[in-house]
């Protein structure tokens, strides 16, 4: 794995306007998961500088969702706090020539940009604003408008080595000039995040794919800053099972959601470290596993397919593994909490964590049995063995059933497990007699509710 001399320092920038989905968190956990495993620093930033959009309700949403995941951090920032600090770098690039004032309306920007693609040719930004005087800008000025500013880049080919992708270069020749601060004055991610990243002593940026072609561009924004540059690594975009995009379902794909229907925290976690990388999915029940694993040396190229149905299956997965000490506290909170030996006889017949409790109400009653045969189940409960029960009270039992009756496999189990559970499966039923106990137990074969 690459590494720097130092510990790294790294951040996670979502925007609070909206809330977290999949592929946010894959950025965070990647970020999150190297620090880890390398003993640096873990930087929250939100980027809020969209007045507009941000709101108080999806930091907190932000924050609650990556507490639940298990990803903690040793600092917090928000850009809202830090406008000075743009002020000073915005006026450190307009004294040096590389920050200047364009005064083209979004019209007419759009215009200039549909003539070029019409005569076939890059809609890149001419530079016209260059070519106005003083004069010139006092007039448009005057007219009531205000320039945004673009960054003047560099004509050359930017270069970085890629943790994920290698070798990577950027034409800036070929490249529009972007824009840093709006007409109103507000700055743009692409440069906030620049400074912030020179500000805070970040060494490793860590994110999507998406943001290589704004990487040379921030490159050179770094050098002019004097800042250094850190080390780059983008991550594949994560696309549905069909190879389409995951943008227009992120809704149904938040961590919000996917808390809300019950998928295990760490089967998120699991499947996200995982996806397109040379290692094999596979639950775990401690995010130290998969700090233990990280390799950016491992991650392909090619985009990972995530399906919903993969994770519900190792979200079960997962759960068929966790120790009760790691449940006892959920359980209690949907009253399922009926001890250890409760839990290891159900945890591999459910699909989430809510689906305890109907095993707890099995097991505690009231529930009215299903008899296929009555003659049978009063037969049945004449057998019964003498308390105290254990795992192998089952075995005893049905061995003297068969001995009395003849009867063995389906036509002997089926309709015990429907008369004690009213369930066509379910877990072992030698966990589960003892659990249910001999009183409940006589009382379902004779048809009592109990």
């Amino acid at each position: 794995m690459t590494s720097s001399a130092s510990p790294p320092v790294v951040r996670f920038a979502p925007s609070p306007t909206g809330l977290l989905h999949v592929g946010n968190i894959r950025a965070a956990l990647f970020n999150w998961l190297y620090v880890r495993r390398l003993g640096g620093t873990f930087i929250l930033r939100l980027d809020d500088t969209d007045r507009a959009r941000s709101r108080p309700e999806f930091e907190q949403a932000i924050e609650r969702d990556l507490a639940w995941l298990g990803l903690d951090w040793d600092r917090k920032e928000k850009q809202s706090d830090r406008l000075a600090h743009y002020d000073v770098a915005r006026d450190r690039l307009i004294a040096v020539g590389r920050l200047y004032p364009c005064y083209e309306t979004p019209e007419e920007l759009e215009f200039k940009r549909k003539r070029l693609l019409a005569q076939g040719r890059p809609p890149v930004y001419d530079r016209a604003a260059l070519k106005l005087s003083d004069e010139d800008r006092r007039r448009l000025e005057s007219e009531g408008r205000r320039p945004h500013w673009r960054f003047k880049l560099v004509a050359e080919e930017v270069t970085w080595d890629d943790m994920v992708r290698g070798p990577q270069h950027v034409d800036e020749a070929s490249q529009s000039d972007p824009v840093l601060v709006r007409a109103d004055g507000s700055y743009l991610y692409s440069f906030t995040s620049v400074v912030d990243d020179i500000g805070f002593g970040i060494t490793h940026v860590l994110r999507g794919e998406d943001h290589v072609t704004n990487t040379g561009a921030q490159i050179q924004m770094f050098r002019a800053l004097e800042g250094p540059v850190p080390v780059f690594a983008h991550l594949p975009l994560l696309v549905d099972a069909a190879g389409g995009g995951l943008s227009k379902r992120t809704g149904s794909l938040s961590v919000a959601d996917l808390r809300e229907r019950g998928v295990e925290a760490l089967a998120i976690s699991a499947l996200l470290a995982r996806l397109g990388t040379a290692d094999a999915v596979e639950p775990v029940i401690s995010l130290d596993t998969l700090v233990a694993s990280v390799d950016f040396a491992r991650v392909g190229r090619a985009a990972a397919r995530f399906s919903e149905d993969e994770l519900a299956q190792l979200s079960a997965r997962t759960l068929h593994l966790l120790p009760y000490a790691d449940v006892k506290e959920r359980l209690a909170g949907i009253d399922a909490d009926l001890g250890e030996a409760f839990w290891l006889a159900v945890r591999g017949n459910l699909a989430t964590l809510a689906d305890a409790d109907g095993w707890a109400q099995v097991v505690r009653g009231p529930i009215a049995p299903l008899l296929e045969e009555p003659a049978f189940m009063a037969e049945a409960a004449g057998l019964l063995p003498a308390d105290p029960w254990d795992e192998t009270s089952w075995k005893a039992w049905t061995g003297a059933i068969t001995t009395a009756t003849g009867r063995k496999g389906r036509q002997l189990f089926h309709p015990l497990r429907l008369a004690l559970t009213a369930q066509e499966k379910g877990p072992e039923m030698a966990k589960l007699l003892p659990l249910i106990g001999r009183g409940r137990v006589e009382a379902r074969l004779n048809g009592q509710a109990a």
